[in-house]
């Protein structure tokens, strides 16, 4: 028998519940455990609803959400590659496209359809949303890195030099307001990083 569309978006919406169990490297910012991924979708949705005016240009704030809320639905299948991981792109990419397809696949084909070109939008980062979008799903990591003390930085020994070119291209092209002051953040940061270093004896 033919599933109805509720069936349909029923089993969809029970199907992104295990996004809360892809855990991310990032700390939540008291440092108690990691954030999990439905947590990381959630809170980009609020920066996109605050933050919109430090877009790069005018955007449709609502589709923002949409994008961020789905963005990372695709970690269901995959999980979370860390931006520090050093994997291949390109077989993220696939392997992403794959699970989209398939995610986005369980709902009636128009909605379906409508939510994978918006979640392939977002991917593209062409749009002036799409864009912005990028830039916020950066721009949240790297302040928890910066109010947690280094977290996945200081883990992964991350560099000044690394965390402006993972960083500051996608931030800057989508909010250049928030990359400023990301940029005086970081600096400060591995300025103090540095003091802290026992110096060598001459």
């Amino acid at each position: 028998m033919q599933s109805t569309a509720l069936e349909k978006r029923l089993n969809f919406l029970r199907e992104i519940d295990r996004l809360k169990s892809v855990i991310r490297q990032s700390p939540l910012l008291d440092k108690s455990r990691k954030e999990n991924s439905a947590e990381h979708s959630w809170h980009l949705a609020m920066y996109a609803l605050l933050l919109n005016e430090y877009a790069c240009g005018p955007v449709d704030t609502n589709r923002v959400i949409q994008m961020l809320l789905l963005h990372d639905v695709v970690e269901i299948d995959v999980g979370d590659v860390p931006i520090h991981s050093g994997s291949s792109s390109e077989s993220q990419a696939e392997q992403e496209a794959r699970a989209a397809t398939r995610l986005f696949g369980l709902l009636p084909q128009q909605q379906g359809s409508e939510l994978l070109a918006l979640w392939q939008e977002f991917e593209l980062a062409e749009t002036e949303d799409a864009k912005f979008a990028k830039a916020l799903d950066r721009f949240q990591p790297l302040l928890i890195n910066i109010f947690t003390g280094g977290g996945t930085w200081t883990e992964n020994s991350v560099s000044l030099e690394q965390v402006f070119s993972r960083y500051g291209p996608t931030i800057k092209r989508g909010a250049p307001l928030l990359w400023a002051v990301c940029e005086q953040w970081v600096t400060q940061h591995f300025a103090a990083q540095a003091s802290r270093m026992p110096r060598q004896a001459s």
